[in-house]
């Protein structure tokens, strides 16, 4: 899911009022237009609009553009265009925008002309078009730069990943397994608010289908799951065919549920598969390689952390559902882990992951396999979000680093050691000011400008500790 490269349209503005004074300007403007499309090859798929003349082009490109599965709107001003012409269509536009300030030459010489003026005058245009945007109350991104710049291409790729997981988001399903653990406030939300406000819709899944789902796998289905885990992780030899077996066919109808509902993220409580009575075992491993494939999780039926690592998987890719556990005061780190689940995506490179038989009273169920690793040390960002008051919500971001850190044997589950860039102390006191839950995204790298982008499209308040 996280793989697929972000598809942006070039919106380029300019007038008719050159065409006789410079014949062939309108071409030369679009081969512009060209040269910036394939300069962001690596970034995404851009697709360039024909000149933007009159209000009637610059419908029927914004007609195709919302037509044509993109993720954002990135507009070029080809020379100076009269905003008035795109103030609306760009106000009310389901796209996510960005206003590139840019030009086609760098640098003034004693050369240039009043052609070379002309080629080069978006700046006024871009002043007139912003303006339009925000009288008119749009939210848009703006990038000023040298479009031949290393500075630009990242910033526009950085953007274009943003718009992508803000387009994605806006149609974001969540699987329910019945309901969210009892008495844990960080997690609540009011889910008319955040589907009104951000775009995920939260549908609750019955046990029921589940266990259905089950009984539906076939034999072929779960030989797919062990065959594969046997090639790449380190297997257990405690563990059973037939525990294996249960957990593959859990994961399995667990998937299948996903793809058949159009989720592209999930939470369960353990309680709400303890209790039903039907089930042997907690689906943690099933939990760990779906985040793996790109689906967005969380537990204990946290949906807004569900949503939030569907947006981490594309936004960055390869996100990481986790928690912080305890503090280390004299590493400057926090120990991160959760209950089992944990994307094996995220594990250090230089031990195999291993899928172990592991003792569990949460649940009260049988032994569910687990699987087990440290993560890779270096750069990492950790990032929540809050649910505000009404339709107001707040993503608190920590970057860091993931140390090299000490075995714990007796912890059977994933984990690893985070250390904030300000410091545990300064961290968590801006994280707990800031009304940061317990539950984490965390991804490898450091992406709080990522995050950044991402809550400027959607409206959501940035804070980073």
């Amino acid at each position: 899911m996280s793989d697929r490269k972000p598809r942006i349209g070039i919106l380029g503005i300019m007038q008719d009022l050159y065409d006789d004074m410079i014949p062939g300007i309108a071409q030369r403007q679009e081969g512009y237009a060209a040269e910036i499309a394939a300069s962001l090859a690596d970034a995404g798929e851009f697709i360039p609009s024909k000149a933007i003349k009159y209000r009637e082009d610059a419908e029927r490109a914004m007609r195709e553009f919302e037509h044509s599965d993109l993720d954002g709107v990135l507009v070029v001003m080809l020379t100076y265009g009269p905003a008035m012409r795109v103030a609306r269509l760009l106000s009310e536009s389901r796209l996510p925008v960005c206003l590139a300030n840019i030009q086609p030459e760098p640098n003034i010489t004693p050369a240039w002309d009043m052609a070379d003026m002309t080629y080069n005058q978006g700046i006024h245009g871009a002043q007139d078009t912003a303006n339009a945007m925000v009288r008119a109350g749009r939210r848009f991104s703006v990038l000023t730069d040298d479009w031949r710049s290393e500075s630009f291409r990242a910033d526009v790729g950085r953007w274009a990943r943003a718009a992508a997981a803000v387009t994605a988001w806006r149609r974001l399903k969540v699987a329910l397994f019945v309901y969210a653990m009892n008495d844990m406030g960080d997690i609540r939300v009011d889910e008319s608010a955040l589907v009104r406000t951000l775009g995920p819709e939260i549908l609750a899944v019955a046990p029921g289908d589940l266990y259905r789902g089950m009984e539906q796998v076939t034999d072929a289905g779960i030989a797919e799951v062990i065959a594969f885990e046997d090639a790449r992780f380190e297997i257990d030899p405690r563990l059973s065919t037939e525990e294996r077996s249960d957990h593959a066919r859990m994961q399995v109808a667990i998937e299948r549920i996903l793809i058949d509902g159009g989720f592209g993220a999930y939470t369960a409580h353990f309680d709400a598969i303890g209790e039903d009575g039907r089930f042997r075992r907690l689906p943690l491993a099933a939990a760990s390689t779906l985040m793996a494939k790109g689906y967005g999780y969380a537990a204990e039926g946290d949906v807004l952390t569900s949503c939030l690592v569907a947006a981490g998987h594309t936004l960055i890719g390869q996100a990481h559902f986790t928690e912080m556990y305890a503090m280390d005061f004299p590493s400057d780190s926090v120990l991160m882990s959760h209950m089992g689940e944990g994307n094996w995506q995220v594990a250090r490179t230089d031990r195999p992951v291993r899928l172990i038989k592991r003792p569990l009273g949460i649940g009260r169920l049988d032994d569910p396999p687990t699987f087990l690793f440290q993560y890779q040390p270096g750069p990492a960002t950790l990032a929540t979000l809050v649910s505000l008051e009404g339709q107001r919500f707040r993503l608190v971001v920590a970057e860091g680093e993931n140390l090299d850190s000490q075995d714990l044997p007796a912890l059977e589950m994933p984990y690893g050691q985070f250390r904030p860039a300000s410091g545990v102390r300064a961290c968590l006191n801006g994280w707990l000011r800031a009304g940061g839950p317990h539950h984490e995204v965390m991804n490898l790298g450091h992406h709080a400008a990522a995050w950044r982008d991402f809550c400027e499209l959607t409206g959501i308040e940035f804070v980073q500790v």
